[in-house]
């Protein structure tokens, strides 16, 4: 993986390959290249890096052509380099590749001992030489790329050209996202349709199994009965502003977008509260939320994290009994699954590998599958019965900001709907809350421009090592998030625990050279990470308290900074509290001097298991 771009033109294609690698880009990368087919046959231009570095070879040795694919690299399988970048080629056929091919290593002895030649490391260089294999037999190229094809174990999505038909592209998937786009001028093809946005007016997806032929005028698709079909074609929607698009003046995307969530919760809520009635309007679920008895809350990462929110959310004010999973967990553990219990699957994406496949678990036992997506036309959200959309907008740090915060706004009008439809809460209460919610966009302004205490702080972090987070309750979530996202973008190693297990192990890794910080905001539980707090303190830890001024109070002999939060309703806690910890680990990472959008070794659509 990561990211495939391919065009077939009238004039060069070189620039659109380079400007669909480009809108690739906030994906995460390690390397990047492109290959041309034309009447001399195949060429190809890779770098190791930026594709800063692709442009420059491309001007030293420039490679024109009408018809070319295009990659950036994401390392699976051998080293970050130019030799493990793709597209993987022989003589005969340059093949870029998204996925992992789980049996390379048979198939890569079968054929060295056939007496091919592997020039590279990695997995996806089986499959332009078993194609190759294949033509040599005499098979022509779209029958060689199909028993190929059907030789892989795996996740894949695919383009390739031969040497030997410089009008043509092939395109196939299996398991990861592939978009064909139709234009005036020629055809595109894309593993991710926004990179589409600004050459093509109409765009397909294939589905699993698929296998289509590019030409300039003309596209055949093939499922995987070898049947002609039509895909259905959609209009190109601008989902990107040009205020996504650019940092409008901020150092980061990051930083822009944790400076976007007011805004993003404006547009959520404005989404799923259209009208003065308080009527909270989702669309029609498959099932009755009054009669539910259990929900599943399935995500990874980030997503996981918020999915945590919302199960105290859900299990304390709505009276909803919740199982959290992680999504490269849930199918493997074999657990009982019930067809009247659904499942609801958060991605930002909406096109993470493992969610995706748990969906497809879900749904083949029966189950009723719902998603909250940034993505409306993403294999999950087509996949799923009903979509929840977050309007955050399109994210182009890797790191989750303001997704995260979108997906708990979501969650909470979820959980608000569920507690009035389980007779939990009534209506007053209900308005009260959403009230308290419409307020939330003002008070994050308000708490932005305290942007620079929270900078001090990173001062006293920037060399650490090592750091703890503690949190009790609906904190333990937020301070694994903001463990996650220090970890991420500073390379400082962060762990998050429950503060109760403080004492079952982990405080054997705290001394003077281990901060630790409590995430504690006011309610019953205050006390008791009060006590936890002490505990580090006695043992010389240098302690962060994240809390509102009163909880700062109470801990002050304890303590050796603190961010004061604003006093709020405790059920909105979480959306005030991340903001904190996303800002931390910011201005840590700008003191590291890191890649803070484009961390590395890490993606943002994850792809492959």
């Amino acid at each position: 993986m990561c990211g495939i771009f391919a065009a077939i033109n009238k004039q060069s294609v070189t620039r659109h390959l380079i400007k669909g690698l480009q809108n690739l880009s906030y994906r995460g990368y390690d390397s990047a290249g492109i290959a041309i087919v034309d009447h001399s046959g195949l060429q190809r231009r890779r770098a190791e890096g930026k594709i800063e570095r692709l442009i420059h070879c491309l001007e030293t040795k420039p490679l024109e052509g009408r018809v070319g694919i295009a990659h950036t690299r994401w390392a699976t399988h051998g080293a970050a380099s130019q030799r493990n970048a793709h597209p993987h080629m022989t003589s005969r056929v340059a093949v870029a590749h998204n996925g992992i091919i789980e049996n390379s290593h048979q198939l890569r002895t079968e054929l060295e001992s056939r007496g091919f030649h592997f020039e590279s490391d990695t997995d996806s260089e089986t499959i332009p030489q078993l194609i190759t294999f294949y033509l040599n037999l005499g098979l022509e190229h779209d029958q060689a790329l199909r028993s190929a094809l059907e030789r892989l174990e795996g996740s894949f999505a695919i383009a390739a050209v031969f040497d030997d038909l410089p009008d043509c592209i092939f395109a196939a998937r299996r398991g990861s996202p592939l978009a064909l786009g139709y234009a005036n001028g020629g055809h595109f093809l894309a593993s991710d349709i926004n990179a589409l946005k600004s050459v093509a007016d109409q765009a397909c997806h294939l589905e699993d199994g698929d296998l289509a032929r590019i030409s300039l005028l003309h596209i055949a698709i093939t499922d995987q009965h070898n049947k002609r079909v039509d895909r259905p074609r959609q209009v190109i929607c601008e989902q990107q502003s040009n205020s996504d698009r650019d940092k409008q003046g901020f150092r980061h995307y990051m930083l822009k977008e944790i400076h976007q969530q007011a805004g993003v919760i404006k547009r959520t809520l404005g989404n799923y509260l259209p009208g003065a009635d308080n009527t909270i309007d989702f669309p029609l679920l498959p099932f009755n939320l009054a009669e539910l008895q259990r929900l599943n809350i399935v995500g990874c990462g980030t997503s996981h994290y918020a999915a945590m929110i919302a199960k105290y959310w859900l299990e304390g004010f709505a009276g909803l009994a919740v199982e959290v999973d992680i999504a490269s967990e849930y199918r493997y553990r074999d657990g009982p699954v019930c067809a009247s219990t659904p499942s609801l699957f958060i991605s930002q994406s909406g096109e993470t590998a493992d969610t995706l496949a748990a969906l497809r678990h879900a749904k083949q036992c029966a189950q009723h599958c719902i998603s909250i997506v940034n993505v409306v036309d993403s294999s999950i959200a087509r996949e799923s019965h009903v979509i929840l959309p977050t309007m955050a907008g399109a994210e182009i740090g890797v790191a989750s900001t303001k997704a995260f915060t979108a997906q708990l706004t979501v969650l909470f009008l979820f959980s608000l709907k569920a507690a009035v439809s389980r007779g939990r809460i009534n209506q007053t209460e209900k308005k009260r809350l959403q009230s308290q919610l419409t307020l939330l966009p003002s008070i994050i302004d308000n708490f932005l421009n305290s942007e620079h205490r929270i900078l001090a702080i990173a001062q006293k972090l920037q060399n650490i090592e090592h750091m703890l987070y503690l949190g009790r309750g609906i904190a333990l979530p937020l301070a694994l998030e903001g463990a996650l996202k220090l970890k991420e973008i500073t390379y400082i190693h962060a762990e998050a625990y429950p503060a109760g297990e403080l004492k079952h192990g982990p405080i054997a890794l705290v001394d003077a050279s281990m901060p630790v910080l409590v995430v504690a905001p006011p309610g019953r539980l205050f006390a008791k990470s009060l006590s936890n707090l002490r505990e580090v303190s006695s043992r010389g830890a240098k302690v962060i308290l994240v809390s509102d001024q009163q909880g700062i109070d109470e801990a002050q002999d304890y303590i050796d900074a603190a961010i004061a939060i604003p006093t709020i309703e405790p059920l909105l806690q979480p959306f005030i509290y991340t903001l904190a910890l996303q800002l931390l680990a910011y201005h840590c990472a700008v003191l590291k001097g890191t890649d803070i959008d484009q961390p590395r070794n890490l993606a943002k659509s994850v792809t492959v298991e």
